[in-house]
């Protein structure tokens, strides 16, 4: 009568037992051809079907995918003045079509100041103009930067005034679609951007004023630099 019966809880837990150490066992053998065991903790891998890794884009969606295209882009140079020390950083953003200009300064004269790129990509401190003459702050920087033979005023490269507190602090968000990240880098040479020491009228001067002999106003210091003055700060940009 043994074999009539009833199996235990415990007889039943061997019978299942048994598949359960055996598959245990395939499972050893399989991790021991040329593998060996590790008791550090790993991480899950990405697990996806189709294509394309979805996290991939998941990334791409907060602005890697931009700067591929180029509208996150940018360019930022370092002010300094003709001492050398730092006074200030710009940057150059591309957004969509235009370039979103950014920059902030810190002990400098108050007031208004020219702010221009210029075409050479240097910014030394006591130069020659690249047509000669003197030397003086920052000229070997060239002239306002034109693009496409340009030959309009104001310029390409001419930007928005930059104002500077009474704390000698200041801050420039502006646009410009005269320019692009390209013609900054210049194929490499680079540009360069400088404050002024004054402010830039560009070259508005109503024609009401006159010069001596009659000759045309404005004339041509007030159309090559907005009557801004000397060089402040420069910064290279590539």
């Amino acid at each position: 009568m043994d074999m009539f019966k009833r199996r235990t809880p415990a007889t039943r837990s061997m019978r299942y037992a048994v598949p359960v150490l055996a598959i245990a066992a395939l499972g050893l053998s399989a991790c021991n051809s040329g593998e060996v065991a590790s008791d550090v903790p790993g991480t899950v891998p990405p697990v996806w079907t189709g294509e394309s890794d979805p996290s991939a884009e998941a990334v791409a969606g907060d602005g890697r995918a931009e700067s591929e295209s180029g509208s996150a882009d940018s360019i930022e140079g370092a002010l300094r003045d003709a001492a050398g020390a730092e006074v200030g950083t710009v940057t150059f953003a591309a957004e969509g079509d235009k370039l979103t200009v950014t920059a902030e300064v810190e002990n400098m004269t108050p007031g208004f100041h020219g702010f221009h790129v210029h075409t050479v990509g240097v910014c030394e401190a006591n130069s020659v103009a690249p047509t000669g003459g003197e030397p003086g702050a920052f000229l070997s920087s060239g002239g306002h930067l034109q693009v496409d033979g340009r030959t309009e005023h104001p310029s390409s490269g001419d930007l928005t005034s930059l104002q500077v507190g009474e704390d000698g602090t200041g801050t420039l968000v502006t646009t410009t679609d005269a320019i692009t990240l390209d013609d900054l880098r210049a194929d490499g040479a680079g540009t360069s951007v400088i404050v002024h020491e004054g402010a830039d009228n560009f070259a508005n001067i109503p024609p009401r004023y006159t010069l001596p002999d009659g000759a045309a106003v404005p004339d041509m210091t007030t159309l090559m630099t907005g009557d801004a003055g000397g060089r402040a700060a420069c910064a290279v940009l590539q």
